[in-house]
């Protein structure tokens, strides 16, 4: 059947993105207040219809997204980078999806303009009056008050959009869009740049996750992961320095970019050798991404406030964390305030992590695993064992993973990170809520694919497949 094909996947998936873009002009995350008339409620009954389209247009996307996987790990050649176009386009004049976290962005770069104090109050100090007032009032209830957790580079491309565009809202998320398409372009050519053959961008570029929450949702995240895996592709080109100033860059958009350094380190450690490889892999990677960090803070202007609010969204809990979850099921068993318990399982799960990475690091040092993949696993793990987590934040390692090569259906941790990005769609409503009946599709979604993926990497193995990872960048791109 042609909708099996390639080109049927491509068209298939292009209609479902269509079809979210769509619905999404009634169901998404739509401001409270927009001048133009463009993003404005239409009834209930149209908003219901928007989000059954919505949602009918991503369980496409996703089906056509795996079955393209499948022919790509069969070895079918396409054009995967048309393929991505034709299921981004829709989706770049469809207003906020997925997410309000935009209008907190355009709030907070006016606030700098305004001269508030970013790290010290929320959007709702700007008054009627003030730039960004529109988008300050559509902010979701847990962030009005909330001081920015994010770093001074993300600040100033705030700020500049809001100054280039007044503050008007609608303008004013289209430049936040460009910011997240040129992220999803970092994170193009980084995979490429690694050795990535259309398999790996599979999984870190056409994956919905990332094309409904970077580009439909415009979270920074993604721009944290073009810069970070810019920075890593130098790196392993053997340009440490200015990897590690991207990274930097990285981490001043969000923090955990820094895990990439670690990484470099080792890269740096192998290359020269002995205890003067391994100091100077310890430490100047670190000290050339704090000089960034410096730095970019002096330039900015907005001042050192970062460094105390990296926690603001652990307040949150998020069904996602697991470590939270626990916590809180546990803390309700001894006692009538499960707060002090849940910080404690949150303490330790943050630890594990730690522990985690620094297994990983070593092993990368042994040769046993490939730094790039050692740092998406780490970021996984890291994700996993969070106080707090969000659909998007598994795109930290996943992306990462996949430019490492072990990638698309054909591999057995490609394949789980696949059907995990594919659950987590449905976890988010177009409205940025999180309804009950999200969990339970993605449940569906989740069991259904492991069980898929499972049967799909036994036959592989049986045909003699391809092993769990693939050789890793350094080995792909070592002369």
């Amino acid at each position: 059947m042609w909708v099996l094909s390639a080109s049927g996947c491509r068209w298939l998936g292009a209609a479902g993105s269509l079809a979210v873009a769509v619905g999404g002009l009634a169901a998404g995350t739509l401001p409270v207040r927009e001048p133009w008339g463009l993003w404005v409620p239409r009834g209930s009954m149209v908003t219901v219809a928007g989000a059954v389209l919505a949602y009918l247009g991503l369980t496409l996307l996703v089906a056509a997204w795996w079955r393209y996987g499948r022919l790509l790990a069969d070895g079918v050649r396409d054009r995967i980078l048309v393929t991505l176009a034709c299921w981004t386009a829709p989706l770049l004049l469809a207003p906020p999806l997925y997410s309000a976290d935009v209008y907190s962005y355009i709030a907070q770069g006016a606030m700098v303009l305004e001269g508030h104090d970013v790290y010290g109050a929320g959007p709702s100090v700007l008054g009627p009056d003030d730039l960004g007032a529109d988008a300050a009032d559509s902010v979701g209830g847990h962030w009005t008050g909330t001081p920015a957790p994010y770093g001074p580079v993300f600040l100033v491309l705030a700020q500049a959009v809001v100054r280039l565009t007044g503050g008007e809202i609608v303008p004013a998320v289209f430049g936040m869009r460009l910011i997240a398409l040129g992220a999803l372009a970092l994170i193009v050519w980084a995979v490429r740049g690694l050795g990535g053959d259309s398999r790996a961008l599979w999984l870190a570029a056409l994956n919905p996750l990332l094309l409904i929450h970077v580009v439909g949702g415009m979270h920074n995240d993604g721009l944290m992961i073009g810069l970070m895996l810019s920075g890593v592709l130098l790196a392993v080109r053997g340009r440490w320095v200015p990897g590690c100033v991207l990274v930097g860059l990285a981490m001043m958009i969000k923090s955990p970019a820094a895990v990439a350094l670690l990484f470099i380190g080792v890269m740096v450690a192998r290359r020269d050798g002995g205890v003067r490889g391994l100091v100077k892999g310890l430490l100047l990677p670190g000290l050339v991404a704090g000089a960034v960090a410096v730095g970019a803070t002096l330039v900015a202007g907005t001042g050192f406030g970062w460094l105390r609010t990296q926690s603001v969204a652990g307040a949150i809990h998020t069904a996602l964390s697991v470590t939270s979850d626990v916590g809180l099921g546990l803390g309700l068993l001894v006692g009538d305030d499960p707060e002090p318990v849940k910080s404690v399982v949150r303490t330790l799960g943050l630890l594990a992590a730690v522990v985690i990475i620094l297994v990983l690091a070593w092993r990368a040092w042994k040769g046993r695993i490939d730094p790039v993949l050692g740092l998406g696993l780490s970021l996984v793990g890291l994700v996993a064992l969070s106080p707090m987590v969000q659909p998007w934040y598994v795109l930290w390692g996943t992306v990462v993973v996949g430019a490492a090569g072990a990638v698309g259906c054909g591999s057995r941790l490609g394949a789980v990170l696949g059907v995990v990005s594919g659950a987590l769609v449905y976890e988010t409503a177009p409205s940025g809520h999180t309804p009950w009946y999200g969990f339970v599709m993605g449940g569906v979604v989740l069991v259904l694919g492991l069980v898929r993926a499972r049967r799909v990497s036994g036959a592989a193995g049986l045909r003699g497949g391809e092993a769990l990872v693939a050789p890793g960048p350094m080995e792909r791109t070592r002369p």
